[in-house]
């Protein structure tokens, strides 16, 4: 069996700074392929007033903090910033980690971050819309930054929708994240596959990320099956390490 990659999603709620920094160090002295936190505002399951912190600034330090995995956020939110300062501040976190950083990208979702900090929460085509004209700017940006990124700084786009995600995914991304379970997994990665072919992409050249809650573990040969390369376990404080060790173990093996 050829290895897989395996990546932990650390959940900035109901925790310290230090006690994310201190994670990211250990699950990177671990071995895993890839760390990342999310973009929200609030929490999102718990006490919907517990402590949360902020995903880049955060990842900055993070940066700092790890040596050897990709580092990212699954998956930024490109309304909470302007498309320009995004790709500015990407670069940045990536100079800082020696060419690790992972571009995560996604059209966002979650209304109470919108409505408290003051974005407007359209409807689901019209975010998808800006998030499109948004990507082009960032990519415009990019190719104009001096110095430009370290590293290869993939662009990840998350999400599920047949008609219009999965399509810029095959476009314009390195990879593509969504979530399980398993069948489900597989038929949106046969769409994304029937959308490679409709714009004359090599599908093999979109990594495959699926996302994956702590119980899940046990299902990676079943994820795997269903085209998926890259297994992310999302957790919050106290971190899954257990779990994480045990798909490590399974990748070597």
């Amino acid at each position: 069996m050829a290895r897989f990659k395996v990546g932990v999603q650390l959940h900035p709620q109901a925790t310290t700074v230090d006690s994310l920094l201190e994670a990211a160090e250990a699950f990177d002295e671990m071995g895993v392929d890839s760390i990342w936190l999310w973009d929200h505002f609030f929490p999102l399951y718990g006490d919907p007033d517990a402590a949360h912190f902020e995903a880049y600034t955060v990842l900055a330090a993070m940066a700092q903090r790890t040596r050897r995995a990709g580092i990212g956020v699954l998956v930024t939110c490109m309304a909470y910033r302007n498309p320009n300062l995004l790709a500015d501040m990407a670069r940045t976190v990536d100079h800082l980690a020696g060419g690790r950083m992972i571009l995560g990208l996604g059209a966002g979702w979650f209304e109470r971050d919108y409505t408290e900090y003051g974005y407007p929460f359209e409807a689901d085509g019209v975010r998808l819309a800006h998030f499109e004209r948004d990507l082009r700017t960032l990519e415009g940006r990019l190719g104009r930054l001096s110095p430009p990124p370290v590293g290869p700084m993939p662009i990840l786009i998350g999400g599920s929708g047949r008609k219009v995600t999965l399509r810029i995914v095959a476009e314009r991304a390195d990879m593509w994240n969504s979530f399980g379970p398993p069948e489900n997994f597989a038929e949106l990665n046969a769409v994304l596959d029937e959308w490679c072919h409709t714009v004359d992409r090599n599908p093999a050249s979109i990594e495959r990320t699926v996302a994956i809650n702590p119980s899940e573990v046990g299902d990676w040969q079943a994820y795997l099956d269903a085209g998926a390369e890259h297994l992310i376990v999302m957790t919050g404080a106290p971190f899954a390490v257990d779990e994480v060790a045990a798909l490590l173990d399974a990748s070597s093996g």
